[in-house]
């Protein structure tokens, strides 16, 4: 059974179409996405466009995602039909929640594609968040290898708490998806969670400065090919 179902078909249609007419996205590695089972798909967070951007890769890669989205947002009169009608999993911010942890597990065992932004909340585009364990947590107990990516360029269209207008008309972004991190079922204790989340969190890194340079060199002036 095909999980790009009429749903998603349609809010494709519905949300695709106006964010890549507002946002030039352009992708590197999208074939490391797996095009069937389980992956944990662990993303940076600069703007709340960020999860539209990945389940535009993920569906173009034929993929359904499931992100964990802030519980919240599933009230809001817009964003809560949207979040219901793909599928997503409502966290609560701030406690342990270990229903979503477990929707997430079940989601993953029955072999989906899902997302997580260990960082939490969309972070100052400067300054990095640490990375909450759980996604070392949920690899650890599902053996699913966790894809790092690393997103930039929303935050100039869609930063936290307002919308900016400014050139160019189509804000570059840049999505860069990286090599599976296999997170071994072995590992017990804070401190080795914790490592394997810093393990995680530093190719997100190096990804997000990837996708920067990326809309960086997009944006520099082209040179006159007769000077």
């Amino acid at each position: 059974m095909p999980e790009l179902d009429l749903r998603w078909r349609v809010l494709r249609r519905i949300l695709g179409t106006p964010y890549l007419f507002a946002l030039h996205v352009r992708v590197s590695g999208i074939e490391r996405i797996p095009a069937r089972g389980a992956a944990i798909l662990a993303v940076n967070h600069v703007s709340v466009l960020d999860p539209i951007g990945v389940a535009l890769v993920a569906y173009a890669r034929g993929r359904a995602i499931r992100f964990l989205a802030a519980a919240e947002f599933f009230d809001h009169h817009l964003a809560g039909p949207v979040l219901r009608g793909w599928d997503q999993i409502p966290i609560r911010r701030g406690v342990r929640d270990v229903a979503a942890l477990d929707e997430l597990v079940m989601a993953l065992g029955d072999g989906r594609l899902t997302g997580i932004f260990p960082e939490g909340r969309v972070a100052d585009s400067l300054t990095r968040k640490r990375g909450g364990t759980g996604v070392a947590r949920v690899a650890r107990a599902t053996g699913a290898p966790v894809i790092p990516v690393g997103i930039w360029g929303t935050q100039e269209r869609l930063p936290r708490g307002q919308l900016r207008w400014s050139l160019p008309l189509r804000t570059p972004v840049a999505i860069a998806v990286g090599d599976p991190i296999p997170v071994a079922a072995s590992i017990s204790g804070t401190r080795e969670l914790r490592e394997a989340t810093d393990r995680i969190m530093g190719s997100i890194e190096t990804l997000t400065e990837h996708a920067r340079s990326a809309t960086e060199r997009w944006l520099l002036p082209r040179k006159d090919p007769s000077a």
